[in-house]
């Protein structure tokens, strides 16, 4: 994933820009970007791997004097990328994943175009992105252009000289939200960045939808459609829990996945708890409706450790996984325990930052609850699963099966006895007391959003 964040102000906007971006945090762990113009760009871009957003750009903020600007942090390619196209220079930050990238970009050679920009060796998505947009007349044809060619998801904002343009995913499978402080417009990922700087949400972009943020306010310049195909991890993991999509709030949604997980559930324990930061609010929901007590045994150490799940190698997952999470052994020792967690991706962070410890410190039993269905699909509209060998559902259907071909989509179905076994399989692989998942329609239903309006890819793969 990525989160980007723009604004358009009648002063400085260095401050707001770098805030709200910095509100972004939680979507990115490799790179982070600024962008500012008015009649030129100035841009930074840093590594922050091993950094914070604000320690890498709290300095570079002198420098970044504009009354326009994008920013973006990112788990991939560097951007900010600016482009020299026929009808002006643009800067360009962008969220999603194009599946055919490789195909467009030989195409684009074939026709004269070259990369400047690589990323360990092949071409930055962001710039293929804004190649494609560059060979129109104008920008509006060239995002049209873009949407027409490319396979997967890519919503973006464009610094040009007349303002910023802020272009939502065809199929609206990430979102954009415009807000207003007097005079002042910005756009963002994550509706988390609007309250502390004063911002109030004004109108969140249709699918397909671009709009204009200038000086002279906000003009629609391609309208979009009701077709929408949101991304349901948005609300179970992804998102921030301060942040709302099409209206619903993460953190609600949150709170009755973990209700839900209560219904026909009888296990009997001593306290629930959430593996931080992401499954708290799914175990504070259980604990909710269960008259369980909640408990915090593992502590996050600081803020300064980012996701497990975001970085691109399994090394370093493995690294924050075992580093961030700190075990209180007199909470632990001798109790029957209910963790809750959003999902189980590729499984060996649950294990190594949550229920190793839990049984090294003395747990009796350790019953773990999980906020969504068994991920049986690699996203095809972001970075973040690209093999189906990296999830832990198809390690569990293969060790039952082998290499033995057989339709996944029975795997899909609760009550099916493939389901039953490939729950089992990862319950002994996890090494835990016993395992249960939040059903595709009881997930649907927290949500709150018609099933046709949700993407789903992940669980169901189609």
């Amino acid at each position: 994933m990525s989160g980007i964040f723009g604004i358009v102000s009648k002063k400085d906007c260095s401050q707001t820009l770098f805030y709200g971006t910095d509100y972004h945090s939680h979507l990115g762990s490799q790179v982070g970007g600024l962008a500012v113009g008015n009649h030129f760009f100035k841009q930074k871009v840093h590594n922050i791997s091993t950094a914070q957003f604000k320690s890498r750009f709290v300095n570079e903020l002198p420098k970044l004097k504009g009354k326009m600007g994008i920013g973006v942090i990112s788990d991939s390619d560097p951007q900010p990328i600016i482009i020299c196209s026929a009808f002006g220079t643009f800067a360009l930050v962008a969220n999603g994943f194009v599946e055919n990238k490789d195909k467009l970009a030989k195409e684009l050679i074939a026709k004269g175009s070259s990369f400047t920009e690589l990323s360990n060796g092949e071409i930055n998505w962001v710039e293929l992105v804004g190649r494609l947009i560059s060979q129109e007349k104008n920008i509006l044809t060239g995002i049209e252009y873009m949407f027409e060619k490319i396979k997967g998801a890519c919503s973006a904002l464009i610094l040009t000289k007349e303002g910023i343009y802020a272009v939502r995913d065809q199929f609206g499978r990430t979102t954009l939200v415009i807000g207003q402080k007097e005079s002042d417009l910005a756009v963002t990922s994550e509706t988390c960045a609007f309250p502390n700087l004063g911002f109030a949400p004004k109108k969140e972009l249709k699918p397909g939808e671009v709009v204009l943020l200038s000086k002279n306010g906000l003009e629609v310049k391609r309208k979009g459609t009701e077709k929408r195909k949101i991304c349901a991890f948005l609300w179970i993991y992804t998102g921030d829990p301060a942040s709302s999509y099409e209206g619903i709030n993460v953190a609600t949604v949150r709170e009755g996945c973990g209700m839900n997980l209560v219904k026909k559930d009888k296990i009997k324990a001593d306290f629930v708890t959430g593996v931080p930061d992401s499954g708290v609010i799914h175990a504070l929901g259980y604990a909710k409706a269960s008259k369980i007590p909640y408990k915090t045994p593992l502590i996050k150490y600081t803020a300064g450790y980012g996701r497990s799940y975001i970085p691109p190698s399994q090394k370093i997952r493995n690294q924050v996984a075992q580093m961030k999470l700190i075990p209180i052994r007199e909470i632990i020792k001798d109790k029957k325990i209910i963790v809750c967690d959003d999902s189980i991706v590729r499984g060996t962070q649950l294990k190594n930052q949550g229920i190793n410890k839990l049984w090294n410190c003395g747990a009796k039993e350790i019953h773990v609850r999980i906020a969504c269905p068994p991920l049986l699909f690699p996203c095809r509209y972001t970075f973040s699963t690209r093999t189906k060998k990296e999830l832990a559902a198809r390690r569990a259907i293969k060790k039952i099966f082998g290499e033995k071909k057989i339709d996944i989509t029975k795997f899909t179905d609760k009550e099916s006895v493939y389901y039953k076994k490939m729950v089992e399989a990862m319950r002994k692989e996890l090494g835990v007391t016993s395992l249960k998942f939040q059903s595709i329609r009881q997930m649907i239903k927290a949500i709150g959003l018609p099933k046709k309006d949700l993407c789903l890819y992940c669980w169901l793969g189609k």
